[in-house]
């Protein structure tokens, strides 16, 4: 009974060894297929960091061009040509200097710069300058686009005494306009001048000069507009709402250089 029951213990131990055994063999193949998907994630994860570096640098790279562009500012001594044919203008054709502006009735530096050629600009030089008027409203500005298009629907009724109306009330008043409140404060300001309410609501609503607007702003990007306001003068690029100085310096250059001819 005691040889018999030995070699079962015997038996018994050697099964279980052999099951260890193969356990460890399955435990260490295991192990080795982890190691493996490891490293390959490893790799994985390496190209994928590198390309994510790749992206960030040429992200970098791109908010630093117009960040540098800017810096720059416009090329003086590059001449722009914009056409004027139609558009709103005060002062003599035959003026020594044009201003053009490129503009955004919602914009209040567009606000400082009309209280500049208004009250200094245009009250220096009188004769000397003509003044034109483009639109390049803005995106962002909810009621820019609206107005523009209001301020072209009455140039379509050839009353330009009622455009410069409705352009100084835009710039003085824009605190108190918004895009629900426009027409209504539009068609007030209108009261008493030759355009036709009727046709001006039907040409507001309808957005019928909208083309004409967007034309301005494609022009305007063409010459090197990228905000507001922008101006030209003799085609000399001014970006910003500059101090009446720095109208000054270059009208008074190009009223030199006419005068030399």
């Amino acid at each position: 009974m005691a040889e018999i029951s030995w070699r079962h213990l015997l038996g018994g131990a050697a099964l279980v060894g052999g099951a260890v055994i193969a356990g460890c063999l399955i435990l260490a193949h295991s192990i080795g297929s982890a190691t493996k998907q490891l490293d390959r994630a490893a790799i994985q994860l390496e190209a994928v960091s590198a390309a994510v570096a790749d992206a960030n640098e040429a992200l970098g790279n791109l908010q630093a061009a117009p960040t540098a562009a800017a810096r720059r500012g416009p090329d003086p001594n590059k001449r722009y040509t914009v056409n004027t044919a139609g558009s709103p203008a005060l002062g003599p054709e035959g003026a020594a200097v044009t201003v053009v502006e490129f503009s955004d009735f919602q914009c209040p530096f567009c606000s400082r710069g009309y209280q500049t050629i208004e009250n200094q600009v245009l009250k220096e030089y009188g004769d000397k300058v003509r003044f034109i008027y483009k639109d390049y409203p803005l995106p962002f500005h909810p009621w820019a686009e609206p107005a523009a298009i209001a301020a072209a629907c009455v140039l379509e009724q050839k009353d330009t005494a009622a455009y410069w109306k409705l352009y100084s009330y835009y710039f003085e008043n824009q605190k108190d306009l918004n895009a629900q409140n426009l027409k209504d404060k539009s068609l007030e300001v209108l009261k008493g001048t030759k355009v036709d309410p009727a046709k001006f609501t039907e040409c507001l609503d309808g957005k019928k000069t909208q083309d004409i607007v967007k034309a301005e702003m494609a022009e305007g990007s063409s010459v090197g507009v990228t905000g507001t306001p922008a101006f030209i003068i003799n085609g000399r690029l001014i970006s910003g709402a500059q101090p009446f100085e720095q109208f000054k310096s270059v009208i008074d250059d190009e009223l030199a250089r006419a005068d030399k001819k």
